[in-house]
């Protein structure tokens, strides 16, 4: 604290946000990992759910308890435009055609759900890169500002000894402490919640195909 409090001003701003992007990126790492912890969770229950019921009225009922799945999401845009596309057929007249229109506007459906799933899981992500990569240039600016201060009253004193220039050096390097400090968790966090966001995407296009082949299946028997 004393070597923060004796700071130029300069290096003190450059302090200040840095512990605001820390503050921040800590903040969405906890929002994070709830959020796909229990996107997780719901999706691994909602696949049990789904291969245990096989009928789609009764899991439309029961997707309430699955709220943060993602898989739930498209199961119920899909299941839903599948109903529109089998009320136009009640309206018409059935046919092969009008069966291969209604996968593709299910398939359309399922790929706008899973998009925007995608998003939703990948939000406030783009901070925690921006902090891992800016934080600790942010940081050596600070350092290099520091230095140059110290230099400075080197050179207004006259003196180049230890006890004069240790302390503005040491009082530089700080922003650069803080800076790391800023940048590892928000990298490592960043890496982390991309892998899992991947991994739910991966398991989305799986679930699509098999909706998709079960609605297939259901239009071939009429």
């Amino acid at each position: 604290m004393d070597l923060i409090l004796g700071a130029g001003p300069v290096v003190k701003l450059v302090l200040l946000v840095l512990v605001y992007f820390s503050v921040v990126s800590w903040a969405i790492i906890f929002f994070k990992f709830r959020v796909i912890h229990r996107a997780t969770r719901d999706s691994m229950k909602f696949l049990d759910f789904f291969w245990a019921k096989k009928r789609f009225d009764l899991i439309g009922q029961g997707l309430k308890d699955y709220s943060q799945s993602p898989l739930s999401v498209l199961f119920r845009e899909g299941y839903q435009e599948l109903l529109k596309n089998q009320r136009r057929q009640g309206e018409g007249e059935h046919s092969f055609s009008a069966d291969m229109g209604g996968a593709e506007n299910v398939a359309r459906a399922l790929r706008r759900a899973t998009t925007l799933e995608i998003q939703r899981l990948e939000k406030f992500l783009t901070f925690l890169a921006t902090t891992g990569a800016t934080a600790p240039f942010i940081g050596l600016f600070g350092t290099v500002w520091g230095i140059m201060s110290s230099f400075q009253g080197i050179g207004k004193t006259g003196s180049a000894s230890l006890a004069v220039v240790a302390p503005g050096i040491s009082e530089a390097l700080v922003a650069t402490a803080i800076g790391l400090v800023a940048a590892i968790p928000a990298v490592v966090a960043y890496n982390h919640f991309v892998n899992k966001v991947n991994i739910l995407s991966g398991e989305m296009d799986n679930f699509s195909q098999e909706f998709l082949n079960i609605v297939e299946r259901m239009m071939r028997r009429g």
